[in-house]
């Protein structure tokens, strides 16, 4: 099997190499993301594997599919960024990894609601200079908040058990009820319920038709004042103009982001030598009660290791004709 594997960073060769031992497949790593203007590297390859930020729309699906691949394998659990309907059309295979690690998202959270509560990156810098004063570094308990999270699926679930142990109070918005979260004192309400009581509103759902800029100029209206966003998900749930909006009307207290609308021309690249040119960012940058991170919930190595086995399980029952049990249809 050979495989053309893109958007490719250090680590990710550095897993697949690790674990192919084993599988003994043929890998051609590229730098450069998947779109239509690169998919002619995909000629004499059977699989390509692609991220988050891989373009794969009905142009590029037909120049793979006249290059001879036959699977798309996906080592992210998203996939919309996929025309799914297309590669059935072209009859390419597309598999994902649906679950790497719940508790790396969830964690990862978590850690954007305490840093941007306590200020311990504001912190750390003034004592790194000296600075050894408190002003403007008070937080809040988390303890008797009310903590609204939008999806509860694997992450979203293990993200209530978590910020369920700050002695926060939970209510959530999904359209399927986990049972398990009512044992735990989950309390599932309409989701504009959600806007309007939580404290914080942390997203933990797919993006789609559905849920796309489910963070806009309305809901923002109905939540509290000096709410807190959290968003570990997909950029687009949030529609980034009507965020800067509510920050400066300080509608919106803190805001908590590893994923971005546009960060497909931003994340995993070191731009600190060029001009950024995306006046959003740069706005949201400008914000001292805005904390960004480059999509890297997902990062830790226990999830790294689930990412490349399971990728690469998937492109062995490809081989063998197997059932593919991760398939996107």
């Amino acid at each position: 099997m050979k495989i053309a594997v893109f958007s490719t960073k250090s680590y990710d060769q550095e897993y697949f190499e690790k674990y192919n031992q084993e599988y003994n497949f043929e890998f051609s790593f590229f730098e450069t993301s998947l779109n239509f203007d690169t998919a002619r590297l995909t000629d004499g390859f059977n699989v390509v594997c692609v991220f988050v930020n891989d373009i794969v729309d009905p142009e590029t699906l037909k120049i793979l599919s006249n290059n001879g691949v036959g699977l798309i394998a996906l080592r992210c659990a998203g996939y919309n960024n996929v025309n799914i309907e297309s590669a059935s059309e072209y009859k390419i295979k597309v598999v994902r990894v649906p679950a790497y690690s719940p508790e790396a998202v969830a964690e990862h959270a978590i850690a954007l609601i305490l840093t941007l509560n306590r200020k311990t990156h504001k912190a750390y810098n003034r004592i790194r200079e000296g600075n050894f004063s408190l002003k403007n570094l008070i937080g809040f308990n988390l303890q008797n908040k009310t903590v609204g999270v939008i999806g509860t699926g694997q992450i979203g679930a293990t993200f209530c058990k978590l910020i369920k142990g700050f002695g926060s109070k939970i209510v959530a918005f999904d359209i399927h009820k986990n049972i398990a979260l009512l044992d735990l004192g989950v309390e599932y309400m309409d989701i504009n319920e959600v806007f309007k009581k939580a404290d914080i509103i942390s997203l933990h759902c797919p993006l789609n038709e559905h849920t796309k800029h489910i963070i806009n100029k309305d809901s923002i209206s109905k939540m509290k004042d000096g709410v807190m966003i959290i968003n570990t998900s997909r950029g687009a749930l949030i529609k980034t103009a009507d965020v800067i909006e509510g920050l400066i009307n300080k509608k919106i207290g803190y805001l908590g982001i590893d994923v971005y609308e546009q960060e497909e021309n931003l994340f995993f690249e070191d731009l600190s030598e060029r001009i950024i040119e995306d006046e959003f960012i740069l706005r949201l940058m400008s914000f001292p009660n805005v904390l960004i991170t480059s999509h890297q919930a997902f990062f830790t190595q226990e999830a790294m290791v689930e990412i490349t086995t399971t990728t690469l399980n998937n492109i062995k029952a490809f081989e063998k004709n197997e059932e593919l049990i991760n398939e996107v249809k």
